[in-house]
């Protein structure tokens, strides 16, 4: 049975250290970085390769790494019911750095609500007051001077780019002609409203978390890598003692003397404790697994944004199309590769928006990031030659999945059933990201550039041609998340608890999105580095940051009026 730890005594230790982190990711770097920091002894097991090379360290070729198999893990959904059987791709990152080395670079802390909310689930400390300093501790802010909001001597070098091209600030002029809020920052004071985007993007090269956290640490020499496929925690009398993995042919154990940490990604972290014997006591029977403490809510509580591509042909030739053919990327390479400047050093998500839906919601359930060219994220541009579009969809939907088992082989990847737009809501959701969207692009802002609608396309009107439009046309904004959730010790649907412990296993905590009660606003990069940094702190036992006493901008006008 693969949860037993009879089986693993018999194995070699390969290696032994303090704490003993799996992935190599977002959170996983932060904390690497910070025990090693307090002079801890760290192995860090990561299963992908390098991130060297151009592909991932330069900002404008987001969308290779993203694609390709050397650098991710390669998952899928299940057929999904409510997208007409659709199967998506849900991509991880199997390199150094995790996916913060194959994301888009995108910086959002999240809403201050989005944290109060977790506090709210049972995640004592967890709100923003609580979290805010972390925030703080991790990040350098380039966006101008030091307000009591954000950082400036963190690892995490976050910038903005130069927005040079003028159809950056046409959406942003469009969003205040609308009617919408203008912020100076989103993840300071005010998050809703139209402003500046901001990247984890430094001289021009990806800031990831293995440039920010991981390389420093492992400057340190208390800090090694350990590259293996993770099989299984090995648990026994109750505790964790290290970690099971395969390499060159054969498993060994990586031995922890003080504890494990999984973080491996909201999806391979419920895997890896199902594989441990941890988590639905039925499920895990059913594949033959030993269950050494039933968590129902491992693998449950699977939440993700999903969003739409709304597309405009340009009537002016100033969009990145003119890149787009094998002359014009050889020149954005060779640019990046000799000056670090250029189309190449941005990611191109320059302008954003955090908007509500409605009136009656207290902060923004919409966020938009905008692109000056029409392309999806596997790097197909549309036919029509230059345009531009918005990335747009709804922050909270109500729909949840899972993730579970396909077999006891830990080589085999795991079920994904997102249960996408499952929930009423979410397409009614939807369909008004439609309408405010072609209202913000109807704004004199845009008159001198909006030649037509090319997606969803001007015969797209009723609601059901709306909703049909949307089944085959919703995408993951890959931030899936909330598979092992916090909470108290006295939830049963509670996975650790508010200082990330396994309820039920000594000396295993888990570190990364999967923790999260709920998803976040925006993108998960930075909440996810968060929960690294703070997890040092539990890990340590040596208290917390003191919490802030900053209150977030709430529209005073948000119970009448939607803008």
């Amino acid at each position: 049975m693969t949860g037993r730890v009879g089986d693993a005594r018999a194995l070699r230790t390969a290696e032994a250290a303090d704490y003993v982190i799996v992935g190599a990711g977002s959170a996983g770097c932060a904390l690497a970085y910070r025990l090693a920091e307090a002079g801890r002894e760290v192995l860090v097991i990561e299963h992908g390769g390098s991130d060297a090379g151009p592909l991932i360290q330069m900002p404008g070729a987001l969308s290779y790494p993203m694609n390709m198999r050397l650098y991710d893990w390669g998952l899928r959904t299940e057929p999904e019911p409510h997208l007409g059987g659709r199967v998506l791709a849900v991509p991880r990152g199997k390199v150094i750095g995790g996916s913060s080395s194959i994301n888009g670079m995108v910086y959002v802390r999240g809403h201050a609500r989005d944290f109060d909310a977790w506090a709210e689930q049972g995640a004592t400390g967890w709100a923003y007051a609580d979290v805010l300093p972390y925030f703080r501790r991790m990040e350098t802010w380039h966006g101008g001077e030091p307000d009591g909001w954000r950082g400036t001597d963190g690892p995490l070098h976050v910038t903005r780019g130069p927005r040079s091209n003028p159809l950056f600030h046409a959406f942003v002029e469009a969003g205040r002609q609308a009617g919408y809020e203008v912020t100076d920052d989103y993840n300071g004071h005010k998050q809703e409203g139209f402003g500046a985007f901001e990247a984890t993007i430094w001289k021009g090269r990806r800031w990831s978390a293995a440039n920010a956290y991981l390389r420093p640490a492992l400057k340190t020499g208390r800090v090694r890598l350990v590259r293996g496929l993770a099989r299984r925690v090995v648990i026994a009398e109750g505790r964790a003692r290290g970690v099971e993995i395969a390499r060159g042919g054969a498993l060994e154990v990586v031995a922890a003397r003080a504890e494990v940490i999984l973080a491996a990604s909201s999806i391979n972290t419920p895997k890896l404790l199902m594989l441990s014997g941890i988590g639905p006591a039925a499920h895990l029977r059913g594949m033959g697994i030993e269950v050494l403490a039933d968590r129902p809510g491992v693998g449950a509580n699977l939440q993700d944004h999903l969003e739409i591509y709304m597309q405009f042909a340009s009537k002016l030739p100033v969009t990145l199309y003119r890149y787009w053919n094998l002359p014009g990327k050889a020149w954005v390479g060779a640019q990046w590769l000799f000056t670090r400047r250029g189309v190449g050093a941005s990611n191109q998500f320059e302008s954003c928006a955090f908007i509500r839906s409605d009136k009656g919601i207290e902060y923004p359930d919409i966020q938009y990031h905008f692109l000056p060219i029409a392309v999806r994220y596997d790097g197909r541009a549309v036919a029509e030659g230059h345009g531009f579009q918005a990335h747009v969809g709804p922050m909270r939907s109500k729909s949840r999945g899972s993730v579970t088992l396909r077999s006891p082989d830990p080589a085999d990847p795991p079920v994904i059933r997102f249960n996408y737009m499952s929930h009423p809501d979410d397409w009614a959701e939807f369909r008004k990201c439609i309408r405010l969207t072609r209202e913000i692009f109807a704004q004199e802002a845009f008159r001198p550039y909006v030649r037509h609608e090319i997606a969803p396309g001007p015969g797209v009107q009723t609601e059901a041609e709306m909703d049909a439009w949307l089944r085959d046309h919703v995408e993951s904004a890959y931030h899936p998340s909330c598979t092992a959730r916090m909470g108290r010790r006295s939830d049963p649907m509670a996975v650790v608890d508010p200082e990330l412990r396994v309820i039920g296993v000594e000396g295993l905590r888990v570190a990364d999105s999967s923790v999260f009660p709920s998803i976040t606003n925006g993108n998960l990069n930075a909440p996810s580095i968060m929960t690294g940094e703070k997890a040092a702190d539990h890990i340590l036992g040596r208290g917390m940051l003191p919490p802030s006493n900053l209150e977030p901008w709430i529209s005073p006008r948000w119970r009448e009026a939607q803008r």
